[in-house]
């Protein structure tokens, strides 16, 4: 069967019920990103330049510290992040795995897929205009598949005042997993960013919203 007539088919069926994981890898094309929300395929949009740069600044950053500490851990390109209690799969803006644990993974080798908290030490988003997913339903799927540290990087601060505050202003909020519920710190400014992952990181949240184009 054509990948075409697989799409329709796909398609047709993401109408009337929500797709498996399984039929969402089959259908997935290498060439775009998309993520699968409690069973409906989502196309996420082309980033732009000044949320591009953040993330690029961010994984420098990381590679940086992770191979000056010697730990075994890499930043995979377009992995995904399953959750074992929906038919849902994220592709994270930076995804931190912890290789030594890809052994445990039952969908890496094939599907380049992680479900266990204890392969991803660390998992960032730089929020767009669709800040909704981050705030509320990622921000739930990370917790319980337990990922243990979680960032959100708000630079435009397009979260809402409940999430960044009132006035709102550009923020890092950091979940930290404390005895399986996340509990967040906030940095603006010239704060520094304090990250269970890499307690010994020389960063401030201006850093990483000063890391834009000009």
């Amino acid at each position: 069967m054509s990948q075409l007539k697989i799409v329709v088919i796909i398609m047709v069926q993401s109408l009337q019920k929500p797709i498996t994981f399984a039929e969402f890898i089959q259908w997935k094309p290498a060439n775009k990103r998309y993520e699968l929300h409690d069973g409906v395929i989502i196309e996420m949009p082309q980033p732009t330049g000044e949320h591009e740069d953040i993330v690029g600044f961010l994984a420098e950053k990381l590679t940086l510290e992770y191979v000056r500490l010697q730990l075994p851990y890499s930043i995979p390109k377009t992995a995904l992040v399953k959750s074992a209690s929906s038919e849902s799969a994220y592709s994270p803006d930076i995804l931190l795995i912890n290789r030594l644990n890809l052994s445990n993974e039952p969908l890496w080798k094939k599907e380049s897929t992680l479900i266990l908290g204890a392969s991803i030490p660390l998992v960032i988003e730089v929020v767009s205009s669709n800040w909704r997913d981050d705030y509320y339903k990622k921000y739930g799927e990370y917790e319980g598949i337990g990922i243990p540290e979680y960032w959100i990087v708000d630079y435009l601060a397009l979260g809402g005042r409940k999430f960044i505050g009132n006035p709102k202003q550009p923020t890092v909020s950091i979940y930290v997993l404390v005895e399986g519920e996340y509990q967040v710190s906030q940095f603006r400014g010239n704060d520094c960013i304090q990250s269970v992952a890499f307690p010994n990181l020389q960063l401030t949240a201006e850093q990483i919203f000063q890391s834009v184009s000009c």
